[in-house]
């Protein structure tokens, strides 16, 4: 199994880059990830991660994009809450994409 290099420590990850110990998670991770993904983080890029990881520790599960969106404009309000607006954070899917950088494990519905 691969693995991402972090402060020395090796963390697994499956072969479409998402760790498989949620625990395992943290910001310097997740900027190598985001590295890997050709994101340039920003304050807007952390609070959905930030937003993900305590959605993941309420219900347990990685929302699918729908469920995200839904999310985010409850919390963030419409402007922030859009499909464009997070298409434009994580272009390669804000579930799938941002799960990833986020530490969760594959959205369920994601291809």
């Amino acid at each position: 199994m691969a693995a991402y290099s972090v402060n020395g420590a090796e963390i697994e990850h499956d072969e479409e880059g998402y760790i498989t110990d949620v625990s395992q998670w943290n910001r310097d991770l997740a900027q190598i990830i985001a590295d890997a993904e050709g994101l340039d983080m920003t304050d807007e890029h952390w609070s959905v991660v930030d937003f993900l990881r305590e959605y993941y520790n309420e219900y347990q599960i990685a929302p699918a994009v729908r469920v995200l969106v839904k999310a985010v404009k409850k919390k963030f309000g419409p402007e922030k809450g859009s499909n464009k607006y997070l298409y434009e954070l994580f272009p390669y899917g804000p579930a799938k994409q941002a799960c990833k950088v986020a530490g969760l494990p594959k959205p369920t519905g994601c291809v």
